[in-house]
């Protein structure tokens, strides 16, 4: 809306006044409408009037300039529902929950007892606290006004239960309504998606085109990414390509959540694929896009897709975004190539605290722990404040780095000096370093000291310490410590067998394997990308290194792999499981290489 110039001669009356504001207050635009104010207050125009008042209130409100909107509306003797309904809403859709319910109890306490937009905007307050009993009380207010056949209230009710986890209530609240639009099933459906339902979200998707409604871009939209979400990739590709079939245009969200439920399904290539169809498409990418890709690029080593990533990103201006630049560096840190991350790094206009997190945790990746304790100094010369994330890649860096000394004075500064609370992660990290360096006695007082319970990652970090250094001793104290533990992840309990494996203990692997059966633990397998050749499973061998060597590829084709055959050393702790679960045997050690570089090949084998 344009900014108008008011006459010092102009004369409007109250009511042509009070219109202008509802323009302003629909458009959201707060210049011409504080312009609109200074001409009533100018030209004397009685500001007694309610529904003068009533519209400025709501056009402050509705732009965000609560300030004003609160002083107008004090000076309301007898403000009516329209000014609480526009004070209750913004204060609602600016985050201040508590008092848009302070304001809807004002309003109850004077006599207005609200209409279907109050309880609906009310409702969605009570989301916003994800209170749950406070919801369940306005819902017998609707009851009592008799409000629970509007469809608009009946909606916001479906979606506070679903989103405060009622579903069974949103069902109940669904199942009684007389009339239901496109946003009543679509946020039914979206509630059994949110829970992993998803079976019966297209069970009612199904009953909605039935009843001759048809599902928007949003509806769609909820069951891919709901597919997406619980890695069920082939599921979520199979109702896109549905969702074209049927003529619907899939835009940058649905886009968005197939390419990203590819990524958590190891199915790189094929979001990839998507990616570029996407491009091709004319669907205009964002940000997500990239923030869903870079990550994979990283942990699944194809420095060649992240390059082209990269290089989409500076064609699209994306580059200035200092949370894009740090994804960039963190994946070009876990493709092994220090120089691009720093490239990206030194680019960086304005760092932010995730930008220098994301160098010192590359150079801490790299074993370059001086460079890492080097950035963290630098950090604070320039007036930044470490976060939890900070100390966890400067601990990193030192475990890597076997600066252990340093490591521990770090983790003693972290309150004392920078008043950073130590998070499960942190005492993870010590672990870790004192096991690295061989001093695990140390790292199981630690344990001992600690004030909170043990953690997963804590117990995993202690068992490789103790599995790498020959503890069997210490690690039965902790095999205790784990069985009591509800752990869902394999990583302790693989590691465990493999302790008792290199000793012999066959009858104590059986027992770890039983007690992974008896809690439905499965250790699933890894999966790696090789650029030209396909996917490798864990079977197939270990895959390091971020980039085959074409020459090297072609060599790859002809060999198969690169293999290296030998017996295993005692500080290859192999697994020893096997498909036929009744014969136990100790492994001969294969490791297949196949690497990006003769250089990366030494370091693995060196490593080990």
């Amino acid at each position: 809306m344009r900014t108008m110039p008011f006459s010092s001669q102009l004369r409007w009356s109250p009511h042509e006044f009070a219109l202008c504001l509802e323009k302003c207050l629909k458009a959201k635009t707060l210049r011409p409408g504080m312009q609109v104010h200074a001409t009533v207050v100018t030209s004397g125009t009685n500001m007694n009037i309610l529904s003068l008042n009533s519209k400025l209130v709501g056009m402050y409100a509705s732009c965000a300039h609560l300030k004003s909107a609160r002083l107008l509306f004090q000076k309301i003797e007898h403000p009516n529902v329209f000014a609480f309904n526009w004070m209750i809403l913004g204060l609602s859709f600016n985050g201040h929950f508590d008092d848009a319910l302070l304001y809807f109890r004002w309003m109850r306490e004077v006599g207005h007892m609200g209409n279907n937009f109050t309880f609906s905007v009310v409702l969605k307050t009570c989301v916003g606290l994800m209170d749950v009993k406070i919801g369940r009380q306005v819902h017998a207010m609707v009851f009592e006004m008799g409000f629970q056949n509007d469809v608009s209230v009946a909606n916001a009710l479906i979606d506070m239960y679903c989103k405060c986890g009622g579903i069974s209530c949103a069902h109940s609240v669904f199942d009684g309504m007389r009339e239901r639009d496109v946003a009543s099933w679509t946020s039914m459906i979206c509630g059994f998606c949110n829970v992993g339902e998803i079976e019966r979200a297209l069970v009612l998707f199904e009953r909605m085109r039935l009843e001759g409604l048809e599902p928007n871009d949003f509806t769609w939209n909820v069951i891919i990414a709901a597919y997406a979400r619980s890695s069920d990739s082939s599921k979520a590709l199979a109702f896109f390509e549905r969702m074209k079939r049927e003529g619907v245009v899939p835009d940058v969200v649905a886009w968005n959540a197939l390419i990203s439920g590819l990524v958590q399904s190891h199915q790189l290539r094929e979001a990839f694929k998507m990616f570029r169809e996407m491009i091709l498409s004319g669907i205009p990418t964002n940000q997500v896009t990239v923030v869903a890709l870079l990550p994979a690029c990283g942990s699944e080593g194809c420095i060649k897709w992240g390059r082209e990533i990269h290089g989409f990103v500076c064609r699209k201006g994306f580059d200035a975004n200092v949370f894009i630049a740090s994804a960039l560096i963190d994946m070009y840190s876990k493709c092994g190539s220090l120089k691009d991350a720093q490239n990206v790094f030194d680019k960086i206009p304005f760092k932010n605290v995730a930008s220098w997190n994301a160098m010192i945790g590359c150079y801490g990746k790299c074993g370059m722990v001086d460079s890492s304790l080097e950035l963290f100094k630098r950090m604070q010369e320039e007036g930044l404040q470490p976060n939890e994330i900070t100390f966890t890649c400067i601990l990193s860096a030192c475990s890597h780095g076997g600066l252990v000394q340093k490591g521990l004075e770090i983790f003693s500064s972290m309150n004392e000096c920078y008043g950073i609370k130590v998070s499960m992660k942190h005492y993870a990290c010590v672990v870790d370093l004192l096991c690295r360096s061989g001093r695990t006695v140390e790292a199981c007082d630690f344990f001992k000291a600690l004030p909170i319970q043990v953690t997963e990652s804590m117990a995993g970090a202690f068992l490789h310490g103790c599995k790498v250094h020959g503890r069997r001793d210490l690690a039965k104290m902790m095999a205790e410590e784990i069985m009591r533990m509800k752990l869902k992840g394999p990583g302790s309990f693989v590691t465990l067998s493999n302790i008792y494996a290199a000793e012999g203990d066959w009858e104590e692997v059986g027992n770890v394997r039983n007690v992974m059966k008896e809690r439905n633990v499965h250790k699933q397998p890894g999966f790696s990308w090789l650029e030209k050749l396909g996917e490798f499973n864990e079977g197939d061998g270990a895959f390091y290194g971020p980039k085959i060597d074409i020459s090297v590829s072609d060599a790859l084709r002809e060999c198969g792999y690169l293999q290296l055959d030998f017996q295993a050393p005692d500080r290859f702790k192999l697994e020893f499981f096997t498909e036929d679960e009744a014969k136990i045997e100790r492994p001969v050690m294969i490791h297949k290489a196949i690497v990006g570089s003769i250089e990366r090949m030494f370091a693995i084998v060196l490593e080990h």
